[in-house]
């Protein structure tokens, strides 16, 4: 319900082409790291992460909070979002 929250899509660029939650921003896992600096904006914002089952957000919310990210929060895979996807 926060409308300020990053919603943080983890999968890889083809699993968000096939469908994924509205305004969810796309970095893959394996590529947060690297970019991890694309989101200093969002240092003191909700972060909501997800993935395809909940492996790979687990680690990005790791790697998230490793960076000085406090509000880091992990819905899982994308299965637990209710809503529409697009």
């Amino acid at each position: 319900n926060n409308k300020n929250a990053l919603i943080l899509d983890v999968r890889s660029i083809g699993e968000f082409r096939s469908g994924h939650i509205p305004n969810a921003k796309n970095i893959p896992v394996q590529e947060l790291s690297s970019q991890i600096n694309n989101l200093d904006a969002y240092k003191n914002d909700d972060i909501i992460v997800y993935c395809a089952s909940g492996g790979r957000s687990s680690s990005a919310a790791n790697i998230l909070n490793k960076n000085g990210f406090s509000k880091v929060y992990n819905l899982g895979g994308i299965g637990n979002y209710k809503g529409k996807l697009i």
